[in-house]
């Protein structure tokens, strides 16, 4: 039981490092951020003492995590993302399919491809880009994306960096499918 505490300890520590370090903060940032002590902190990502469930929820919440979250990016998961196991979803307003190619709790990148039917639309208000940043190839057909009052009309092979945050609209103005990858990354 103790291994198992210990190797728990020790990849809490590593995660807080790194969520600390992802976000280019210093202990003193980490510490004003969520009133817990720069000392208190260094001991904790060295592994010289655990946290308590208190500390790792003020910690989360500093990271703009839950504790579940973090406890979750602690764990990590596996690096392959075989294509039999990447889920799928339809959405039913549009009928788009949206295939999560890869996700994990432990990585900053995130992959997505879309399929897009023909005619077919999708309104996301700025919200949804609030905390992201994004970049979207289209591999097959066209697609029309309006960012604010920008429209984009992009063919297979372009790419687009998403701007600062705003209404998205994503539209299939042909009659035939449009497929799309998108990379994003929380900040």
């Amino acid at each position: 039981m103790a291994t198992i505490m210990d190797d728990t300890s020790m990849r809490l520590a590593c995660r807080i490092r790194l969520e600390r370090e992802a976000r280019g903060w210093s202990l003193a940032d980490l510490a004003a951020r969520a009133g817990v002590s720069k000392a208190a902190i260094s001991k904790i990502e060295r592994a010289e003492t655990s946290p308590s469930a208190a500390t790792l929820v003020r910690l989360a919440s500093a990271f703009d995590l839950s504790l579940a979250g973090l406890l979750l990016r602690t764990e990590g998961g596996e690096r392959l993302a075989r294509a039999a196991d990447q889920p799928l979803w339809r959405d039913p307003a549009s009928g788009y399919v949206r295939r999560q190619i890869f996700a994990q709790p432990d990585h900053p990148v995130e992959l997505v491809e879309v399929v897009l039917p023909p005619g077919a639309r999708v309104d996301l208000p700025a919200a949804s880009y609030a905390r992201l940043r994004q970049v979207l190839q289209v591999r097959q057909g066209e697609l029309v994306l309006t960012e604010g009052s920008q429209r984009h009309e992009l063919k297979a092979g372009d790419c687009l960096g998403f701007g600062p945050p705003a209404d998205v609209i994503f539209a299939n103005e042909t009659d035939a499918p449009c497929r799309y990858l998108v990379a994003l990354t929380r900040l």
